[in-house]
């Protein structure tokens, strides 16, 4: 039984091998970003409706408290991703070389280094939750409390995350993205039901008294996080049943090893994960201690604080259409790079970045245009958040479509195993460029007589002309490397 069951695997993974490197790249990609960018959209979306249910409590503390703890959950999906795209572009690489048994291995010591880190997590996390708030840049007393309720639910679901995040790559990178858009939506969607039932109480009106809530637990910005924790313990459920489900390398707990060749290759391909989201934490964290360097009073600080929240989320937002599309992408490039098919993968590149940069053209020109009424929904209750987080949203959608370059150019050099170059241009958008510019812009601008928020304000929008900078070079030369490796073939 167990021989039938082996060669079944095979058969399986032989077959999805051709499919992989010999149907049309334009055709695989499409069909793989179609539920990567569905995915990616939704639970970008729940969260983004996460902080419109915290607006509706009027308190620009309440939003910002969500802006404090999002650095804490970068760390935590921060090792989600190293260990899900570690194991992820390490699978599909030995699928490329046919070494199926290799990739099993993987595919559970991914899993269980994942779980891991998110326990060490929760319990330091717990441990140390009141100096935790301060280090995050949490600065005025109403936000300190909002942001300590709030942590106590991520904290509590860190293991689920970090597993989650696994599962979904390890899912996406074996060419299964139906079932990963099936474990993420899932959770997104309890999150949505699960976040006005546990934030507001019976009686509360929403959206300016036009509503009034029937009922409700009334946990207040500490409800959000609840329900953000609920759905992620869902959303490691179905990812589990759809690993179990499909023809996905299965995860076993018996196969996984602690041996260091194993951890290297999580090293190798999630590396430039891990730096990219921990450099956001760090950068946000950064964010939240300029303002308070260089602004006074507690009005002013929590208002900025509130509309920086809202806006990274839109910006999440927005980038999760570009990150789906990278994530079809991935597999392409993983199967075809580990077969040797070089120009399979640099025709995939320029299809992405093609087509990718032409959405993002107009999403930014749509989100421009209407940036007033977008961040009054989310950037804080107050005026003063609400006309800082429009000026902030134009001017990052202004340079937003560049990114398309930089985002590519890190999946592409993470999933062909070039770390040092992939952790390079990882490390410039958030690292970087964003640190220096959010810390020296304030006293740049006050030396030409404007208000040091304005340094702020565009802070994101020159790192990220600074990032391609960096990113272009890079990426250019590897594909004409890689072309140059195609020709060779050829001759």
């Amino acid at each position: 039984m167990d021989d039938r069951k082996t060669a079944a695997q095979t058969d399986a993974a032989e077959a999805k091998y051709i499919k992989m490197t010999t149907e049309p790249v334009e055709k695989l990609v499409a069909k793989l970003a179609v539920p990567t960018i569905i995915s990616m959209l939704v639970t970008s979306f729940y969260n983004l409706a996460d902080t419109f249910f915290v607006r509706q409590l009027e308190s620009d503390s309440m939003i910002a408290a969500v802006g404090i703890v999002f650095p804490l959950m970068a760390i935590i999906q921060s090792f989600g991703f190293f260990c899900g795209h570690g194991s992820g572009n390490y699978i599909s690489r030995a699928f490329g070389r046919r070494d199926y048994a290799d990739a099993e291995v993987m595919a559970a010591t991914g899993f269980g280094y994942a779980v891991a880190f998110g326990l060490a997590i929760c319990v330091f996390g717990t441990i140390f939750r009141g100096p935790l708030v301060s280090l995050l840049g949490a600065k005025t007393a109403a936000t300190a409390s909002a942001s300590a309720d709030y942590m106590q639910w991520i904290l509590f679901a860190a293991p689920f995350m970090t597993g989650a995040i696994v599962m979904n790559n390890q899912l996406r990178m074996q060419g299964n993205a139906f079932f990963a858009m099936l474990g993420l939506t899932s959770g997104s969607i309890l999150n949505l039901i699960l976040d006005p039932l546990f934030i507001f109480k019976k009686g509360d009106p929403l959206f300016g008294g036009v509503i009034t809530m029937p009922f409700g637990i009334g946990m207040g910005v500490g409800g959000a996080a609840l329900a953000t924790g609920l759905s992620q313990l869902v959303s490691f459920a179905v990812l589990l049943i759809g690993i179990y489900r499909s023809d996905n390398i299965k995860i076993r707990l018996k196969n996984i090893s602690l041996k260091p060749y194993y951890f290297k290759g999580i090293v190798q391909g999630g590396l430039p994960s891990l730096v990219r989201q921990g450099l956001a934490s760090i950068a946000t964290t950064t964010l939240n201690h300029a303002v308070g360097l260089y602004l006074s009073g507690d009005e002013m600080i929590d208002a900025v604080q509130a509309a920086m929240t809202g806006v990274s989320k839109l910006m999440n937002f927005a980038a999760s259409a570009l990150i789906g599309f990278g994530q079809g992408f991935q597999p392409v490039c993983g199967f075809n790079y580990g077969a040797k098919k070089f120009d399979r993968v640099r025709r995939s590149y320029y299809f992405c970045f093609k087509l990718s940069l032409g959405v993002l053209i107009v999403l930014s020109a749509v989100g421009i245009i209407f940036a007033k009424p977008i961040t009054a929904a989310l950037a804080g209750s107050s005026e003063l958040a609400q006309s800082i987080a429009a000026f902030t949203l134009r001017a990052q959608l202004i340079v937003f479509p560049l990114m398309s370059w930089v985002t590519l150019s890190n999946m592409m050099l993470q999933n062909i195993g070039m770390t040092a170059r992939a952790t390079i241009v990882a490390m410039t958008r958030q690292g970087l460029t964003f640190i220096p510019c959010v810390l020296a812009l304030p006293f740049i601008v006050q030396l030409f007589g404007a208000e040091p928020v304005l340094g702020l304000e565009l802070a994101q929008a020159v790192a990220d002309l600074f990032a391609l900078m960096i990113a272009l070079p890079i990426g250019l030369q590897v594909l004409n490397d890689m072309k140059k490796q195609s020709k060779e073939a050829e001759e």
